[in-house]
């Protein structure tokens, strides 16, 4: 039976550490999250964001704009927070309205800004294993989980599939950087199967529920579960058969209660973080 990685634990306890530092600077961080539309889930995803930042003591706003919002009115609010001296992290929340393409707006914001660790210098940053001015919040929260419970990358054979700009490859150039041996898998690959049961650490990031199954898993291998579906009952799914993969595995993350809390503690922490760069 799998070690269960406590992802909601953890990230209590980097938040509770966080408000403590928090107190005793002179001002308190500011997080700007900008949210364009009605997605359901986007509003969900920003309410618990809002909820951590203001349990880390810090100044936190949302700026809701409506569904139809021009291209001009977007980058006019960006510019806005860019020059805002009380914002030290700007969170333009994704997916936007089909009118508006996010690669329009990624790159406005100042990366000295860019919490979420989207734009051109700290992709590029990363890919140049520099260190950027704030690293993907999921990526960075997978490792900040696999160090808690001292999971060894140098050397370990990481299977990743999804090459999402957000998830897939950002996290395979955190994990190359620390010496891991990264395979990044995805729709067109052949014989998946038998590229994952040969990961020391598989990472599923497709939004595909159950899709990896126990016959996927080495036994005794780490695996991290990125997806979050909601399925026709309501309840919250990943990626991974828990049921299944649980007896194979020397450790899961659960659904909910794995990436999803580590990913919040990463925004937390890259807030904080870009706070103390002014």
């Amino acid at each position: 039976m799998a070690q269960i990685l406590d992802g909601k634990a953890l990230s209590n306890k980097i938040i509770e550490n966080i408000r403590e530092k928090t107190l005793l600077l002179d001002k308190k961080p500011g997080l700007g999250v900008i949210l364009v539309g009605e997605n359901p889930a986007s509003k969900v995803y920003v309410k618990n964001k809002e909820k951590q930042a203001l349990n880390a003591g810090f100044n936190s706003a949302v700026y809701k704009l409506p569904e139809n919002t021009s291209k001009d009115d977007l980058l006019k609010l960006i510019d806005e927070l860019n020059n805002d001296e009380g914002t030290n992290g700007i969170l333009l929340q994704l997916p936007l309205p089909k009118h508006l393409n996010p690669y329009d707006f990624l790159d406005k914001i100042n990366p000295k800004k860019d919490v979420d660790g989207f734009h051109p210098v700290n992709a590029g940053k990363l890919m140049l294993n520099e260190k950027p001015y704030a690293v993907p919040c999921t990526p960075k929260g997978i490792i900040t989980l696999l160090d808690e419970y001292n999971i060894k990358l140098e050397g370990a054979n990481a299977v990743i599939i999804g090459r999402s700009n957000i998830v897939g490859k950002p996290l395979s150039m955190l994990l190359l950087n620390r010496n891991a041996t990264v395979t990044v898998v995805h729709s067109k690959t052949k014989n998946l199967s038998e590229i994952t049961k040969n990961a020391d650490i598989l990472i599923s990031a497709t939004g595909r529920a159950d899709m990896v199954t126990g016959n996927m898993v080495k036994k005794g291998a780490v695996v991290i579960d990125v997806g979050i579906i909601r399925d026709e009952n309501g309840k919250l799914r990943g990626d991974v058969d828990f049921d299944s993969v649980k007896e194979i595995a020397g450790f899961i993350t659960p659904v909910p209660g794995g990436v999803g809390p580590m990913t919040i503690a990463a925004l937390i922490q890259n807030t904080y973080e870009l706070s103390l760069k002014e």
